[in-house]
């Protein structure tokens, strides 16, 4: 059985001060700014919300590790639930600016210039939730995704470059199951799976598959641009651009009713 370490040892100050909101807090106050935290009731040690002025923002979540002294952070948007920032530091006044940026509604660019451990997802905004908009957030998160990953990952990069390349592939919403490359013609939080699977195995072995888990093959390929090529041949004709996976959840509500 795997054991961590005492928070209270980890983090002697944040425990002091009764919680790691309370400690975001004076890590504020030592800036010479102020963050509205709110701590955990369950786990006030481990975790604290800090509340955006922008509705499409839900609250950032900042987080302890249980292994190290470390705190990560999440904020996501309010309509899929989709991560725009993550990081991770040593350094709780990192996290202090972090929050008081996210707060105040700053930029995504602009929180990282304020708080460099910031990472940027590649998703942007989209405060009025069009679909269409969303597909091409969700597109740019994955090539950012995809473009930091290192070997031997090269050829799910290759493939993500492929699939958007292709304009037939580039108009449907994205998202990815096992690092499976999938397809649908509504956004979250409710998908309509449409097309094959895209799987790469290696740099020159692609699968074009019926399911996520590649046991009905559609086709094999040597490369990306040939595995999308397929991919595309499967598609159902007559589709039209992305809709809201908010709609398809009403409208299958009033159906049920």
């Amino acid at each position: 059985m795997v054991t961590h370490p005492d928070p209270v040892v980890l983090y002697p100050d944040v425990a002091t001060r009764g919680s790691l909101g309370a400690a975001l807090q004076a890590a504020a106050e030592r800036g010479g700014f102020s963050v509205p935290v709110t701590a955990s009731t369950s786990d006030p040690l481990g975790y604290a919300t800090v509340e955006s002025t922008l509705p499409h923002r839900r609250a950032l979540l900042v987080s302890s590790s249980a292994i190290k002294r470390r705190w990560s952070i999440r904020g996501e948007e309010s309509f899929q639930g989709m991560a725009l920032i993550e990081g991770g530091t040593e350094d709780l006044a990192q996290v202090a600016r972090a929050a008081q940026a996210w707060h105040e509604g700053v930029a995504l660019s602009d929180i990282r210039q304020a708080a460099p451990f910031v990472h940027l997802t590649g998703r942007f905004e989209v405060p009025d939730h069009d679909p269409v908009r969303l597909t091409e957030s969700e597109w740019q998160h994955m090539r950012t995704e995809a473009s930091t990953l290192e070997r031997p990952w090269d050829a799910y990069h290759a493939l993500v470059e492929a699939a958007y390349a292709e304009p037939a592939l580039r108009g449907l919403y994205p998202f990815t199951s096992h690092w499976v490359l999938r397809f649908s013609t509504t956004t979250r939080p409710n998908l309509s799976i449409v097309g094959p699977c895209l799987l790469a195995d290696d740099v020159d072995q692609y699968t074009v598959s019926a399911t996520f888990t590649g046991s009905v093959v559609i086709a094999h390929a040597t490369t990306a641009q040939e595995a999308v090529a397929a991919a595309v041949r499967e598609l159902p004709s007559g589709l039209g651009p992305v809709t809201s996976g908010a709609l398809l959840a009403e409208n299958r509500r009033e159906l049920s009713s």
